[in-house]
C-alpha cells in the first residue's frame, strides 16, 4: 500500500447564519456559543491541532469579524490579565493563537456545504486537506479526525465519519451504500443526500468529519445546484467515486449534534461531566432544579 500524504489543513465552514439561534446570532456567530466553558469553534480548532493539523481556514461571511478575531492575539488584552487575572487565564487567552495558523475566506453567498468547501479551494491548494463541521461536538479519547487519518488506505482515498441513526433521521443526512470491510471501516459504493427512509441505502450517515483528496475541488464544481440552489458535498463525493476509493469509519465516541439550542445544552453538560471536580456539584445542582 502506497503510503499516504500528510493532511495538514482543516477547512472549518463557519458562514452560516445560526437561524436556529436567533435573536442571539444577529449579533453574536454561532460558532462563538459557549459549549460550557469555551466556544463551539475552539472544539473544532483544538481537535484538527491534535489531529496533527497545521493550517487551519475558516470559511466565514459578512457579520462574522468577531468569529475572524477570535484565534488573533489581543495585546491590550493580555496586559491587562498580567495584572489582574491568574497565570491560567492568561496562557489560556494566548494558546489559542498558538493552536494552529488560522486562515479566513468568506462565502460571499449561502450556496451549501459543498460551496463553502469550494471556497476554500487556493487555499487549500493542490493537496489533501480535512474537513471539521463545528456544529458536530464529538467527545472521544482519540480526536475523531485522529481516527479517520488512522482509517486512510492511500494517498487519493477519502474517509468520511459515519454513525448509525433511527430510520426516520436518514432524511436529515447524507447516507452512504456501504462495502463492510474490517476494523469498523466501510468502503463506500454510493451517497444519497437526505433520501426518504424507504429508499436510504442504509442507516448510516455521514456526520461532520472528512479527510478528502484535492480532487475534491474539481468534482464540487461539476456539481449541479440541488432544488435549493446549493451546492451539497455529499454530491460532490458521489461524483469523487468515480475514479477514488471513498471510505467510511465508525469512529469511536460520542457525537451532538450542538447546531440546535437542545444538543448545545445537551453537549455542554456531557463536556462538564466528564470533569471528575465539577461531576457532583453538578449533579448536586441538576437534582435541585429537577421537580421532586
Amino acid at each position: 500500500m502506497e503510503a499516504s500524504l500528510p493532511v495538514k489543513k482543516a477547512v472549518i465552514p463557519a458562514a452560516g447564519v445560526g437561524a436556529r439561534f436567533l435573536p442571539v446570532t444577529k449579533a453574536v456567530p454561532k460558532e462563538l456559543l459557549p459549549l460550557f466553558d469555551k466556544p463551539l469553534i475552539q472544539y473544532a480548532v483544538e481537535e484538527a491541532a491534535a489531529s496533527g493539523i497545521e493550517e487551519v481556514i475558516l470559511v466565514t461571511s459578512q457579520g462574522k469579524e468577531a468569529l475572524e478575531g477570535y484565534f488573533e492575539g489581543n495585546d491590550a488584552l493580555e496586559r491587562f490579565l498580567e495584572q489582574n487575572a491568574s497565570p491560567d487565564v492568561l496562557q489560556g487567552v494566548r494558546r489559542l493563537a498558538s493552536l494552529a495558523r488560522v486562515s479566513y475566506v468568506r462565502q460571499e453567498r449561502p450556496l451549501g456545504l459543498g460551496h463553502a468547501v469550494l471556497t476554500a479551494k487556493e487555499l487549500v491548494g493542490n493537496e489533501p486537506f480535512a474537513v471539521i463541521l463545528p456544529d458536530d461536538v464529538i467527545l472521544s479519547g482519540r480526536p475523531a479526525l485522529a481516527q479517520l487519518l488512522d482509517a486512510r488506505r492511500g494517498p487519493t482515498d477519502g474517509v468520511v465519519a459515519v454513525e448509525e441513526v433511527p430510520s426516520h433521521l436518514v432524511g436529515s443526512y447524507g447516507v452512504i451504500a456501504p462495502e463492510p470491510l474490517s476494523g469498523g471501516l466501510c468502503r463506500v459504493r454510493g451517497l444519497v443526500e437526505k433520501p426518504a427512509p424507504e429508499q436510504a441505502p442504509s442507516n448510516l450517515a455521514i456526520v461532520g468529519r472528512y479527510v478528502l483528496p484535492p480532487e475534491t475541488f474539481d468534482c464540487l464544481e461539476r456539481t449541479r445546484p440541488g432544488a435549493k440552489g446549493e451546492i451539497q458535498l455529499t454530491d460532490g463525493l458521489a461524483l469523487l467515486l468515480e475514479t477514488r476509493d471513498l471510505y467510511a469509519c465508525r469512529f469511536e465516541g460520542r457525537r451532538h449534534d450542538a447546531g440546535v439550542p437542545l444538543g448545545l445544552l445537551k453537549a455542554s453538560l456531557a463536556v462538564a461531566l466528564e470533569r471528575e471536580e465539577l461531576r457532583g456539584p453538578l449533579l448536586e445542582a441538576m437534582r435541585q432544579v429537577l421537580p421532586n
